[in-house]
């Protein structure tokens, strides 16, 4: 049994966590930390999880972290990094679901996030939970930065054209869409009930801290530089995470084939027949990525559209799958429940 502790377990992705794991048959739930809730059982708060999590709260310094296999952090930006180098000493695995060692250039990271890297010497040896790009490096890791939810859907749906080769990689646009759950478990006008309801609007348009991880990705993609053009959005809807992308071919090739062939073998990219528009009620709840490669007018503009949750492939079920393949577990261990409809 891996035994699991989770640092900020009073979140979105952390009761997320919870839902995946108290269902896991390989996982041994240890420690869930909480300094405001400490003491507090996890089932009075997320009635939910009632009879399938039967720990409290515990305060951090209290949660004996040190004793686990794994500790996850479900946490704001910038717990992490001044907390990993003690458990990865004591030989914990970390995966961190915030932003703290998914950007490699430090100078970079400090400038989008507004502080001063607490480790930068770990960034260096963490490695991008993305599993259909790192799943070798993923196997071996001590620390694993988990993309954002943004990120995840945005890079697999341009990096089939990336790889090949096939589009100006120049002039990228992803114009994307979220609902309200992305923005995390907190009071804050713009996500109340009568805010955000029956409303759609642009954000972030002059820059957005998932910019800087998304171009990251796709210029390993292409082996080069990108210019990439990010729009998010925010939605009337709980969860889900919608991104129309668009890019200009520089040749012809058979589109549906590249991403059919590229994700042939990955348990959690669904790439749907020609014509298709995937919607995010299709993905609800479960850890998938579904993508629609076209090309309209057969034009030299191909638009991919991928939807994914962003609690789940976009966060938490994207954790536990990193989970999997670094303990040499089955990479669909609990994460094979179908999207809830509707």
């Amino acid at each position: 049994m891996i035994k699991v502790g989770i640092v900020g377990g009073t979140g979105y992705t952390g009761v997320e966590l919870l839902r995946l794991l108290a269902q896991h048959p390989q996982v041994e739930l240890r420690a869930i930390t909480s300094r405001t809730d400490a003491g507090t059982p996890v089932s009075q708060m997320f009635a939910s999880l009632r009879g399938y999590v039967d720990l409290h709260f515990a305060h951090p310094d209290e949660a004996h972290l040190d004793q686990c296999d794994l500790v996850f952090f479900a946490t704001p930006n910038g717990i992490a990094m001044q907390q990993a180098r003690a458990l990865l000493d004591a030989g914990v695995r970390v995966i961190d679901l915030a932003a703290d060692f998914r950007i490699q250039d430090i100078a970079e990271w400090e400038k989008w996030y507004g502080m001063r890297h607490a480790c930068p010497e770990l960034v260096a040896d963490a490695v991008y939970g993305l599993p259909e790009v790192n799943r070798e490096q993923i196997k071996q890791a001590r620390l694993v930065a988990n993309p954002g939810c943004y990120p995840t859907a945005v890079q697999l749906g341009f990096i089939p054209l990336l790889e090949a080769g096939l589009v100006d990689c120049g002039s990228l646009i992803a114009d994307a869409k979220s609902g309200v759950s992305g923005a995390g478990r907190k009071a804050e006008i713009g996500f109340l009930f009568p805010e955000a309801a029956d409303n759609f609007k642009a954000y972030g348009v002059a820059g957005h801290r998932h910019l800087p991880e998304i171009s990251q990705g796709l210029a390993w993609a292409a082996q080069g530089e990108v210019g990439l053009t990010f729009v998010p959005h925010l939605t009337p809807m709980i969860r889900g995470i919608h991104a129309t992308l668009y890019a200009r071919l520089k040749g012809d090739a058979d589109l549906q084939a590249l991403y059919e062939q590229r994700y042939r073998n990955e348990p959690f990219v669904d790439v749907m027949p020609g014509g298709s528009h995937p919607e995010t009620r299709s993905v609800r709840g479960a850890n998938i990525c579904r993508i629609a490669v076209h090309r309209p007018q057969q034009g030299n503009t191909v638009v991919v559209l991928a939807v994914i949750d962003n609690l789940v492939k976009g966060a938490a079920g994207q954790a536990v799958q990193n989970m999997n393949i670094m303990f040499g577990l089955p990479e669909t261990t609990a994460l094979t429940g179908l999207p809830l409809l509707p």
